[in-house]
């Protein structure tokens, strides 16, 4: 676990650019199962996150079409929504930070570590806004 005064910084980039942070299972599966999209970002004290998760997520939202809710649970802090929230992106392996974009409770879209890293916010934002497109 990391300490509050370490991630409050972290989440509230995404809280400030209007995601719902999500600190149960409850919170999770209520988000999840709404009708309608909803991305989930899966926030991380690492530099990938802080370099183009975050950064491109929030410039994602610059598109066309957006999905209808925006999440974000904590990795290494918020144990139990993150757990929850991996439940609903199986297949995929856990992975951190990750961006996943689920449609009437279906996973539609999976951005995980390996898509991130290496990767700038601009070319994330556009993964995204792609996916957006086909299902927003």
């Amino acid at each position: 676990m990391y300490p509050e005064e370490l991630v409050k910084p972290m989440r509230d980039e995404l809280i400030n650019a209007g995601f719902k942070a999500l600190y149960s299972a409850t919170d999770v599966e209520n988000a999840i199962v709404k009708k309608g999209t909803t991305l989930v970002m899966v926030n991380s004290v690492c530099g990938c996150a802080a370099g183009t998760a975050r950064p491109g997520a929030i410039a994602s939202l610059r598109a066309d079409k957006t999905p209808d809710n925006l999440t974000t649970v904590f990795a290494g802090v918020e144990k139990e929504s993150t757990q929850k929230a991996r439940e609903f992106m199986i297949p995929f392996p856990a992975s951190s930070p990750a961006i996943a974009l689920f449609k009437d409770g279906n996973l539609v879209h999976m951005l995980e570590r390996h898509h991130i890293e290496g990767r700038s916010a601009q070319m994330i934002a556009q993964n995204l806004a792609a996916a957006y497109e086909e299902h927003c």
